[in-house]
């Protein structure tokens, strides 16, 4: 498989503030902190565009790597499929702004584990040439889909936005992409769904119904074990274990299923809400920051989405 030969993030400029919430929804500020973990989180301002986020990180990539326009073959924005304009390419939107003329831009719609998606199709194996690279954004507006004023919405009210690009590379990497395991549940695919309101989507919930919790753990258990055979590894082998934020408790419990320490994992939930699919860049940027990663080390990214997805990408680390 390829690799990423280098990543970046990038967050708005507006905060979300749970005391404003509260106000909205009538739910306790307690009960909202029990779900966010922060008072505020970065979100969306207003007139703030997920593909401008999208576009600097990318920029910031590009500037570091050098990497001359003609050489990128692909350009996929991923995410929900809520672009910030309807029936549009924010993939094309982005590369023309790049100077990238000569790729082909599309999208990839999963939710937040779209990411992962698009970087397991572009890195299977010859897909890029030697010297050529593929681009990955993945932006979404999931803020800007939460109804603060409903209370039967407030575990969305975690939902902030922040972007990210990854620039795959058909030579050598910074981290090597080792293994990809996903599958989906459609059982659950009803649970959520957007509707037109207010000349805006918001994601509503259905009826609710017990058991999403214990499918998270039962799906990325068996994408885990998946993994683990066929790499021929134990989890003592998995030196750092990288989890979409969308539910601290569901984050440590599955931990504790697959037997992994919590130190070999990261946790932002004092700082960060759930910033869509660019969680688990998020945290692989901050084990790089803290100068917690050696030559060899084995990361499991594990990525969530509505809908519902699990995925489970493992990376090496290259240096």
């Amino acid at each position: 498989m390829g690799g990423i030969a280098d990543f970046d993030v990038s967050f708005p400029s507006a905060r979300a503030d749970v005391r404003v919430m509260s106000a909205a929804s009538g739910v306790p500020v307690a009960d909202l902190a029990r779900i966010t973990h922060c008072e505020t989180f970065p979100v969306l301002a207003d007139g703030e565009q997920a593909w401008e986020l999208a576009l600097a990180a990318a920029r910031k990539v590009l500037d570091r790597t050098g990497v001359p326009p003609e050489r990128i073959r692909q350009v996929v924005y991923a995410g929900s499929g809520a672009w910030d304009r309807p029936f549009w390419s924010p993939a094309a939107k982005v590369a023309h702004a790049l100077g990238i003329d000569g790729a082909h831009c599309f999208e990839v719609a999963n939710f937040c584990n779209a990411g992962m998606t698009a970087v397991r199709l572009l890195s299977a194996t010859g897909v890029l040439e030697e010297n050529t690279y593929a681009l990955v954004l993945v932006g979404d507006r999931l803020s800007r889909m939460v109804d603060y004023r409903d209370p039967d919405s407030k575990a969305l009210f975690n939902f902030g936005d922040a972007a990210a690009a990854v620039l795959l590379g058909g030579g050598p990497s910074r981290f090597r992409v080792v293994h990809s395991a996903m599958r989906t549940d459609g059982g659950w695919s009803d649970y959520y769904a957007g509707e037109q309101a207010e000349g805006r989507v918001l994601i509503r919930r259905g009826a609710h119904r017990k058991g999403l919790a214990d499918a998270y753990i039962r799906h990325f258990t068996a994408l885990v074990d998946e993994t683990l055979t066929a790499l021929g590894i134990t989890p003592d082998d998995v030196s750092h274990f990288l989890v979409n934020h969308g539910d601290r408790d569901m984050h440590q419990r599955l931990l504790a299923t697959l037997g992994i320490p919590a130190a070999r994992s990261v946790f932002n939930y004092d700082r960060l809400a759930h910033m869509g699919g660019a969680d688990t860049l998020i945290a692989l940027k901050d084990l790089e920051r803290g100068d917690r990663l050696r030559h060899g080390d084995l990361i499991m990214l594990a990525t969530s989405a509505m809908g519902f997805s699990w995925g489970i990408t493992t990376l090496e680390y290259l240096g």
